[in-house]
């Protein structure tokens, strides 16, 4: 009897240990690491984990345990073993901090609290390149071919798991046994090539079979070897050369072995089909030329076109939708010009059989001449093409004369309109042509639906121009340009912030600011850039991004890793600032770009973003625990403040320079206006509005502003009104005129130079959630753990319904109108507290739960 009772004692306390004491319930974490759902290619500097907690009762009650470990077993059973660490109670994220990782390993990781535990998630480290040789196939970089590379790759019995790396100046595409690997388009993502080159990791288990496999790689041009000429002289950089490729294939065996395929020069070449390809303008293919019968050639070994190689720790572009043409227009025998339902980013794909040798052309726009044709006057003025034979936006594929289907692999466009010529006559139906969607495929975080038509058309416009200006870096527009204008994007990135997971492309985008920032601190307007930029447009309210973006992702994050990665990169930047500024103020700067008609003064708007900047650095020194720092900028952000209001403000009539909408409201949004008379000009700036009828008139940084300025200080009826006019000049007055995307220009009927798919006029989207919405981030508490709510129930909107995800769970509200009475319903997640304020001014804290408001609501 005593032995049993030492025996079940025994299996008691190794039952305890192993965690296994009590029942858990088993609730969806979302676990990530380095904010991706199971990555492959972690970099050892830097790993991360982090999760939602899910909208369960008592998930606050108890402190969070990480178990990781190899053994997936061992994560199972929450053995002692495992145990990483234990951290506080509504923890969501924690840096991993020990030195034994190793390369090229999977680890399995889970949470458990008291109650609850976690799905398992894994991770999978970087893999060493050592060993792996770049090759190229040793032609000019003026050569306009794409070629392939292949190897032969045996695999013996009992393969549990393979794996191929690969890095690459210029794009590339995978195949194994003719099966594309990955569903990820165009990469690796746009970098300083010269000074960093992402590596991208696939599992390739299943696609491998025992015995021989041919593993194919094509590579494109991309930004590393741009040929086509634009002002931006992306064609003249430094890093400029023929595409070459680095990658290593490596091959686990059931009992523990590994065998490793680099590249060397044992891989052969071959020209493909694509006979040009160009990122910035399109791609042509001569379907004649099959690829199984294209003979190899030996590959070069070649010098490394870089001195790092980082892993793509990025959600990847993707294809993300297929759209069917609402229209085919039959303009004669040889001449189509097919209509899209929406403006997107993306590409075309062409199912077509006509005569061999046919030359066919697909040129997209976003306009139509009055004869039917393709207009692409608006966005082609920046492009300097040496001859005929590089169309911008235009692909060609040469027929074959059996079935041919063509979609580009290395390019990209914004379009709504495709015009089909054919140097014969063809057949087309409106089945012959179909637009791919691309972009970023950021998970959704947000979503807004009202009772308003236009609103809602406003919303999805909004956050289709953000989506077709994200390609692993934040641009312009995907047409005229594609580079990354520094102001562009934080004038925009609450929009993405509302509705997207976009953390991992800015973090990417951080560290090309790294490799362009020269060593007094001066970054270009573009970034990454050839080298244009630094002497034009990279004043301080375009390149105040590396300050305000990487606080913007603390704040909606709660992640400060960026903001130390990037703090000595700010410090720089602010040094290059405060050279150039003469008693506080700067004038460095483009001001308020391309206002409706009011000039604002330049030297206003930029020294307010230098206030900005030094404001946030002297809070992020706070973080960081960086006393005379914080000190520091405090200090400098009073004197550019003082100056500011010294210079410019009125007391007497409460009025910033000339008082356009945009003086006043920079001012009242950024905090400049003192206290005792910010009801003043923010009177000024709704007397003004009204006065303009309601309408817009103001640039980039008014419109920024404009909204918030008038919200927050009592006028959100005018703002509101604002925000749904539909005259000219307004939001309303596109999405009026059939606008599918946000526009460069609030005109409508100007041609040249003007892009129809823009986000530097998109803070609007962003307002729809701060302001109609009511949600607010906490001043002292990021990432929503407290989440502020003033609603606001316009006169003539009948009900609104809100979602957003957040690491604390799912906010949601929603409301109707019922006669006089509002029913105004909320559900507050779990682990978050919401402070919610009525119509009436009545604040009060709410916790996890649902909750049903009435309010009485008069409009007399």
């Amino acid at each position: 009897m005593q032995k049993y009772i030492k025996d079940v004692f025994l299996f008691s306390f190794i039952f305890m240990l192993c965690g296994c004491e009590r029942v858990h319930t088993k609730v969806d974490f979302e676990l990530q690491c380095e904010h991706l759902f199971n990555p492959l290619g972690v970099s050892l500097d830097s790993v991360r984990f982090n999760w939602s907690l899910p909208d369960e009762v008592g998930i606050g009650d108890d402190s969070v345990c990480v178990f990781l470990s190899e053994k997936k077993e061992a994560v199972e059973c929450f053995e002692q073993s495992a145990l990483y660490k234990t951290l506080a109670p509504l923890s969501v994220s924690t840096l991993y901090e020990k030195p034994d990782l190793m390369p090229g390993v999977t680890y399995f990781w889970c949470l458990k609290t008291g109650h609850f535990v976690s799905e398992i998630a894994s991770f999978t480290t970087a893999f060493s390149l050592d060993g792996a040789s770049w090759i190229s196939d040793g032609k000019d970089c003026n050569d306009k071919s794409s070629s392939y590379y292949k190897k032969i790759v045996y695999v013996k019995p009992g393969l549990s798991h393979a794996y191929i790396v690969l890095a690459s100046a210029g794009l590339h595409e995978i195949r194994v046994n003719d099966e594309k690997i990955g569903s990820h388009c165009l990469d690796p993502m746009f970098t300083r090539f010269d000074k960093r080159i992402l590596s991208v990791t696939h599992e390739i288990t299943t696609a491998l079979r025992e015995g021989e496999n041919e593993v194919k790689v094509q590579l494109g041009n991309g930004w590393y070897n741009l040929q086509s000429v634009a002002v931006w002289n992306f064609d003249k950089a430094a890093w400029r050369g023929r595409p070459a490729f680095l990658s290593k294939l490596i091959l686990e065996y059931e009992d523990g072995t590994r065998d490793e395929v680099v590249t060397d020069d044992s891989w052969t070449t071959a020209d493909s089909p694509i006979v040009f390809n160009s990122i910035y303008t399109a791609e042509h293919h001569d379907a004649r030329k099959k690829a199984e019968n294209l003979s190899g050639k030996p590959v070069k070994v070649t010098d490394s076109p870089t001195k790092l190689i980082c892993s793509q720790m990025v959600q990847p572009i993707r294809v993300t939708d297929t759209i069917f043409c609402s229209r085919m227009d039959k303009l004669n025998d040889s001449l189509y010009v097919f209509t899209f339902p929406k403006n997107i980013a993306g590409v075309t794909c062409l199912n077509l059989k006509g005569k061999e040798g046919t030359v066919v052309r697909l040129k997209h726009g976003e306009l139509l001449n009055e004869s039917g044709t393709v207009n692409t006057g608006n966005i082609d003025y920046h492009y300097r093409p040496i001859d005929g034979s590089d169309p911008f936006q235009e692909d060609i594929v040469i027929l074959s004369g059996t079935q041919d289907t063509f979609s580009p692999k290395f390019n990209y466009k914004g379009f709504q309109y495709v015009e089909v010529s054919a140097s014969s006559p063809i057949v087309l139906t409106k089945n012959n042509l179909v637009a791919w969607e691309m972009h970023s495929d950021v998970p959704v975080k947000g979503t807004w639906h009202s009772s308003s038509d236009m609103l809602n058309r406003l919303w999805r416009a909004t956050n289709r121009s953000y989506l077709s200006n994200l390609f692993g870096y934040p641009t312009d527009c995907p047409q005229r340009e594609k580079n990354g204008w520094t102001g562009d994007a934080h004038l925009a990135m609450e929009v993405g912030l509302f509705n997207y997971d976009v953390i991992t492309i800015y973090e990417k985008w951080m560290n090309d600011f790294i490799d362009e920032q020269r060593p007094d601190g001066m970054l270009p307007a573009i970034i990454p850039t050839s080298g244009w930029g630094y002497d034009w447009g990279n004043g301080v309210d375009w390149t105040s991004s590396i300050v305000i973006i990487p606080w913007l992702i603390y704040r909606y994050y709660g992640d400060d890793i960026l903001l130390r990665r990037m703090y000595v990169p700010m410090k720089h930047f602010m040094e290059c600032v405060e050279e150039k500024s003469d008693d506080y103020l700067t004038d460095w700067g483009l001001g308020d770009w391309i206002p409706v008609k009011s000039q604002s003064n330049v030297e206003l708007v930029v020294s307010i973003y230098y206030y900005v900047d030094a404001n946030i650095m002297s809070l992020i020194a706070e973080r960081m625990g960086l006393e005379n720092d914080k000190v520091y900028y405090e200090s400098l952000a009073g004197k550019i403040k003082n100056a500011i209001n010294q210079k410019y403000l009125s007391k007497c009539d409460g009025l910033y320079a000339s008082g356009t909408q945009t003086e006043l409201a920079m001012p009242l949004y950024w905090g400049v206006v003192p206290d005792s008379l910010r009801s003043k000009v923010a009177e000024n700036l709704n007397k003004r509005v009204i006065n303009d009828g309601y309408h817009l008139d103001v640039g980039v940084h008014g419109c920024k502003t404009l909204l918030g300025a008038l919200s927050d200080n009592g006028f959100i009826d005018t703002a509101y009104k604002v925000v749904t006019q539909t005259t000219y000049p307004s939001w309303g007055y596109w999405i009026a005129q059939g606008a599918t995307t946000l526009h460069e220009n609030w005109r409508t009927d100007v041609i040249i130079d003007n892009s129809l798919n823009h986000i530097m006029f998109g803070e609007v989207g962003a307002w729809l959630y701060k302001s109609l919405a009511g949600i607010r981030l906490d001043e002292n508490q990021p990432a929503f753990r407290k989440t502020h709510i003033k609603p606001y129930f316009p006169k003539d909107l009948e009900c609104l319904d809100v979602s957003y995800k957040t690491s604390y769970g799912k906010l949601q509200l929603e409301w109707q109108k019922k006669g006089k009475e509002v029913i105004y319903h909320l559900h507050v997640p779990a682990a978050m507290e919401v402070v919610l304020t009525s119509p009436a001014g009545d604040v009060d804290n709410y916790g996890g739960g649902d909750y049903v408001f009435k309010w009485n609501v008069n409009y007399d």
